[in-house]
């Protein structure tokens, strides 16, 4: 019987992790290592003027002695810097990627069975203007037959004229017959929209209400995170 031509094996993600921040590390050490050789090697050619009498000290020695140190510095303070922003890089990376598997794997059911939940929100700003554009990402997993109907509406808490406010759907730039925005899924779908804020408006937390025939769900998510969130490739069910 033939050998299979394919072996399929499990990705480890925790080993990878560990594997990635050795060779960072590694890759850091080897960088500081150069720095200091390089510091020590230009230091130790320079005359030494450590016992000299103060009126025999060669100006230029102690110039670019302070020199050769200023620049290790700067170099080992990029590096780390540099570091530091992989670091902060790849944690970011590390973060989406459980936050993609935590919504494939409600997708997919698992252990529980969940009904109608916003699961995510984005907010971009239309150029020259109050409108903001926005995408909410619903899913559910409960109802396997036919699709989830409903409607999407949106509602933004902050402060105007220096007291709390919430504008609701209608007073969010919408027409009078708009009751909101339409969806139909069986898992989970992208819903795209645009809101208005009233000039003088300063937005905190903007909810998220779905409503149609699976009930009702309700997501708060504070304005700013929803305005810096990482914008998505447009999805299909």
């Amino acid at each position: 019987m033939a050998p299979p031509q394919f072996v399929i094996r499990q990705v480890n993600h925790s080993r990878s992790r560990r594997i990635w921040v050795f060779v960072v590390l590694l890759w850091l050490g080897s960088l500081t290592l150069a720095v200091v050789m390089t510091s020590l090697f230009l230091v130790h050619r320079q005359p030494d003027v450590a016992d000299a009498p103060v009126d025999s000290l060669d100006t230029s020695a102690l110039k670019m002695r302070i020199a050769v140190l200023e620049r290790s510095e700067q170099v080992a303070k990029a590096a780390l810097t540099e570091l530091q922003q992989t670091l902060r890089d790849r944690e970011e990376e590390i973060a989406g990627v459980r936050a993609d598997l935590a919504f494939y794997g409600r997708l997919v059911g698992g252990a529980k069975r969940e009904g109608l939940a916003v699961q995510a929100l984005s907010l971009k700003p239309v150029p020259d203007s109050r409108a903001w554009n926005f995408s909410a990402t619903l899913t559910q997993n409960f109802k396997r037959g036919p699709e989830t109907r409903g409607k999407l509406t949106l509602s933004v808490s902050g402060i105007r004229a220096g007291k709390l406010e919430t504008l609701e759907w209608n007073e969010l730039g919408q027409a009078p017959e708009n009751a909101g925005i339409e969806y139909a899924f069986k898992y989970f779908q992208q819903v795209n929209g645009t809101i208005m804020l009233p000039e003088g408006f300063e937005p905190n937390r903007v909810r998220a209400s779905a409503d149609g025939d699976s009930g009702r769900s309700e997501q708060e998510f504070p304005w700013n995170d929803a305005a810096q969130a990482e914008e998505k490739d447009n999805v299909r069910q």
